[in-house]
């Protein structure tokens, strides 16, 4: 049985899911979602998702959207093992916190400097940016002395967090300053299976929206 998944490659949240499922060997039923042309307002849609985001997946009824709940579902129901979310009380909480950071703080932080700009036209800030930049620091020091986001295994963390630096690269953030982002980040793009549609996407974003950005 594959799983229907509604995603658009641009979003760094429905990468990070099929990096996912990628890893798991689930398969999916790839949905193409075109925000920019209003799929995700179709009446058909909403049925699904009253809050008509992606990624969303539909799993033989079960309806789930938010990519990082849906990553954890996917571990929990298809996992053969600990792999991707390990099951100690600790080493859960680290995977844990570490996408709670993705979502509130580096993602979210990216979103709040460069949307206004990108869909709206409103003036770049300033202190924004420098927020921005707070959250690279702090996944720089985050990373310092591990193999992994979260430790020394590969987790969903890396998963989610890979997702938005490649966002981060396609727009041209500069991470020569940040050697232990530089060394996980290309030690993601070799290991984890299927990343090419991560890089792929993050490219096809930044090619679409980067150019909109005032210089």
């Amino acid at each position: 049985m594959t799983i229907d998944f509604y995603y658009t490659w641009g979003s760094a949240p429905c990468r990070s899911v099929y990096l996912c499922a990628k890893a798991l060997g689930v398969e999916l039923n790839l949905k193409k979602t075109d925000l920019m042309a209003g799929d995700h307002m179709k009446p058909e849609f909403l049925k699904i998702n009253y809050q008509h985001r992606v990624p969303t997946i539909v799993d033989n009824g079960f309806v789930l959207w938010e990519s990082r709940a849906i990553m954890v579902y996917l571990v929990e129901k298809y996992g053969k093992d600990d792999f991707l979310f390990p099951k100690d009380p600790q080493a859960r909480a680290r995977v844990m916190e570490k996408i709670c950071f993705d979502l509130g703080d580096l993602y979210q932080n990216f979103a709040v400097y460069y949307y206004p700009t990108i869909f709206a036209k409103a003036p770049l800030r300033p202190e924004s940016f420098k927020r921005m930049v707070q959250s690279v620091d702090f996944l720089e020091k985050g990373l310092e002395g591990q193999v992994y986001a979260a430790g020394d295994q590969l987790t969903i963390a890396d998963f989610a967090l890979v997702a938005t630096i490649a966002t981060y690269d396609g727009f041209k953030f500069d991470f020569s300053k940040y050697p232990n982002i530089t060394r996980w980040y290309e030690m993601c793009k070799k290991i984890i299976v299927g990343y090419e549609i991560n890089q792929k996407g993050a490219a096809e974003f930044a090619d679409n929206y980067y150019g909109r950005i005032p210089k």
